[in-house]
C-alpha cells in the first residue's frame, strides 16, 4: 500500500517475469477496486471488518450484502478470488475476543471459507486459541490443544473438506440470493452439480424465510441436501427454498442431482 500503485505494479510484473505463475498478495487496507493489477490479490481488510460487523450486529444484514456486492461489482473478480479473506492475524485481537458467541465464529468462519477469495487462517484460530491486543494475540501456539476432541479444529476441518468438495467455492462466480432477514449467496459455474447455496442467519432472531435462487437450471421439486448435514433436505419449488433458521444458524445446501424414480430432469442442463 505504501509503495503506490505504480511501484506495485512494476514489482508484480518483475516477480511474474522471475517465476511464472507467482502469486504477488499486498497488505492493502484500502477499496481493493484500482489495486488491481497493481498486486494479484488483497488481505481482504475490508471484507474482515464487514463480517465482524455483521457476526456482531454493528452492520445489519443487507447493508453487509450490499457492501460485498459492490465490492465484487467493482473489483475484478480473478483478482478477488486470489485475495485472503482472513478473520484474525498478527496485528489484531484473534477471533475469540472480537466475536463472543462460539455459534457466530462458526458461522464467520463459514463465510471465510464459502464467500469468493482465499480463506487465509492465523495459527492456532483452528484451534480456538484467544489472545487480545499486542502481544497476547502472538502467544505461542497451543500444540496441546492438537487433538480429535478440539471441537475447533473438527469444525476447520470440515470446512476445508466443504471447499476442497466443491469446484464453486474455490472458482465459482458468485451473486447473491433474494432475501430480507437472511444473509445467502450462491456460487456457481456452468456446470449445475457444481452449484452451493450458503444460507445464514446472522441475526438474534428464529427466522423463517422463502428466498428466490436465481438459476435456471435447478428443477423444480426436485431437492437442495445440506453438504455439511446431509439429513437435511429442502425442497425447490419455482427457484425458491423455504427454511427456518435460529440466530446464528446457516446452510450450505447443494443440489440433488440424482434420478428419482428413474427419472432425471437434470439430465438436460448438465
Amino acid at each position: 500500500m505504501d509503495i503506490g500503485m505504480k511501484w506495485l505494479t512494476e514489482l508484480t510484473e518483475a516477480a511474474h517475469r522471475e517465476k511464472p505463475g507467482s502469486l504477488v498478495v499486498g497488505e492493502i487496507a484500502n477499496y481493493p477496486k484500482e489495486w488491481f493489477p497493481a498486486v494479484d490479490g488483497i488481505m481482504h481488510f475490508t471484507m474482515k471488518n464487514i463480517l465482524l460487523g455483521l457476526m456482531n450486529g454493528d452492520i445489519d444484514t443487507q447493508h453487509a450484502r450490499r457492501m460485498i456486492e459492490r465490492m465484487y461489482s467493482d473489483a475484478d473478480y480473478e483478482h478477488m478470488l486470489m485475495s485472503w479473506i482472513y478473520l484474525d492475524n498478527h496485528d489484531t485481537p484473534r477471533l475469540a475476543n472480537t466475536v463472543a458467541d462460539p455459534q457466530r465464529r462458526r458461522l464467520a468462519q463459514l463465510l471465510q471459507f464459502t464467500l469468493p477469495g482465499s480463506p487465509n487462517l492465523y495459527y492456532g484460530t483452528e484451534l480456538g486459541m484467544d489472545g487480545g491486543d499486542d502481544p497476547e494475540m502472538r502467544a505461542p501456539m497451543r500444540w496441546d490443544w492438537v487433538n480429535e476432541q478440539n471441537v475447533s479444529l473438527q469444525w476447520t476441518k470440515q470446512l476445508i473438506q466443504l471447499r476442497r468438495n466443491h469446484r464453486a467455492l474455490r472458482v465459482g462466480d458468485f451473486r447473491s440470493v433474494e432475501a430480507n432477514a437472511l444473509f445467502g449467496f450462491e456460487r456457481y459455474t456452468d456446470r449445475i452439480e457444481d452449484t452451493v447455496v450458503v444460507l445464514t442467519n446472522p441475526t438474534h432472531d428464529v427466522v423463517t424465510e422463502t428466498v428466490l435462487i436465481a438459476n435456471s437450471k435447478l428443477m423444480n421439486t426436485f431437492e437442495f441436501i445440506d453438504a455439511l448435514d446431509p439429513n437435511f433436505r429442502v425442497p425447490i419449488y419455482t427457484s425458491m427454498v423455504t427454511v427456518t433458521l435460529q440466530p446464528g444458524e446457516f446452510r450450505a445446501l447443494v443440489p440433488d442431482v440424482e434420478s428419482r424414480g428413474g427419472y432425471n430432469s437434470y439430465k438436460r442442463v448438465k
